[in-house]
């Protein structure tokens, strides 16, 4: 059966690039409503809806933005979209105070412990998921995002880069069973010290701050206090992007992502070649079995992570 929360919850935080405060409330839903932000700051009710879907993403490289048709938009969104997806929440309505979503500490463990804490109300509707029945690939330079035929939700990410603190990290999960909650909601953004210089140096990034809501690498060390939530925390963040962005696809999706150097580009990308290809996919009804293996079936609060 389809969710929503119990109840509302609210978070507040700065907005990663603009640094102001940010005011987001999700709230319950009926069953087939999907998720939907709705700009509060905008008093003019006929355009202030923002839909949270793949056709509606303007390609960004920092972040995930979305856009309706009279140009109000709702950026970085992953996170929390991460949050909704891997604690199996499938309606939402998100009011937000400002253009951009809380960064909070970085990561999707605040949106996870505070869904969590409510609880799901289940909804008499099914849940439709997306099958993928054959490869689908993009590519740019040598980074690449794939999408393979797969039993359910699983992410396969490799990174690599020239810092000596990051380099090559390599992780597959399988989503199902709380996975998300356990291995993924508590790793951070992450930048080097010379990107948040020259972000800052053009307006963005003004309310990034590395012992609070990012982990900062900087030849060869980790500058942020209290280092690194996991060994690998950098290509787990990677992946929780990655589940945030496929969440745009409106419904779970049954399959592999496969991503090598890949980003929220890359995956908006993915999806668009997928939705493309009638080929590619079909709309399927859950059966209990395999509903009883997508993301946030399986989740408790004690599998939360002491970070968050």
């Amino acid at each position: 059966m389809q969710t929503t929360l119990r109840s509302s919850v609210t978070f507040t935080g700065l907005g990663l690039h603009s640094g102001r405060p940010v005011r987001a409330t999700v709230h319950p839903v009926s069953a087939n409503y999907g998720i939907w932000f709705r700009r509060t700051d905008i008093e003019d009710e006929t355009i202030n809806m923002v839909p949270a879907r793949w056709d509606v993403v303007e390609i960004s490289p920092l972040c995930t933005k979305i856009v309706n048709d009279h140009d109000v938009s709702v950026s970085t969104i992953e996170h929390l979209m991460a949050a909704l997806v891997g604690c199996g929440i499938h309606n939402a309505l998100i009011e937000i105070d400002g253009p951009e979503v809380p960064i909070l500490d970085g990561s999707s463990a605040v949106f996870a412990r505070g869904f969590v804490k409510k609880g799901l109300q289940r909804l008499a509707s099914p849940i439709q998921a997306i099958r993928i029945l054959k490869p689908v690939e993009v590519r740019k330079g040598d980074a690449v995002a794939r999408m393979v035929p797969a039993d359910a939700l699983e992410i396969d990410f490799t990174i690599d880069f020239a810092d000596a603190a990051i380099g090559r990290q390599t992780k597959r999960l399988d989503m199902r069973n709380g996975v998300f909650v356990r291995e993924l909601c508590d790793s951070r953004t992450f930048c080097l010290q010379s990107d948040v210089e020259a972000m800052q140096a053009n307006g963005l990034a003004l309310g990034g701050n590395p012992g609070k809501n990012a982990v900062v690498f900087d030849d060869g060390k980790v500058l942020s206090p209290g280092g690194l939530r996991h060994a690998d925390e950098p290509v787990r963040h990677k992946m929780l992007d990655a589940l945030g962005d496929l969440a745009l696809a409106g419904h779970p999706i049954l399959g592999r992502y496969e991503g090598f150097k890949s980003g929220h580009a890359m995956t908006n990308l993915l999806l668009r070649a997928v939705f493309a290809d009638p080929d590619a996919f079909e709309v399927v009804t859950c059966s209990p079995q395999m509903a009883s293996g997508l993301p946030g079936v399986g989740v408790h609060y004690e599998d939360l992570p002491q970070a968050c």
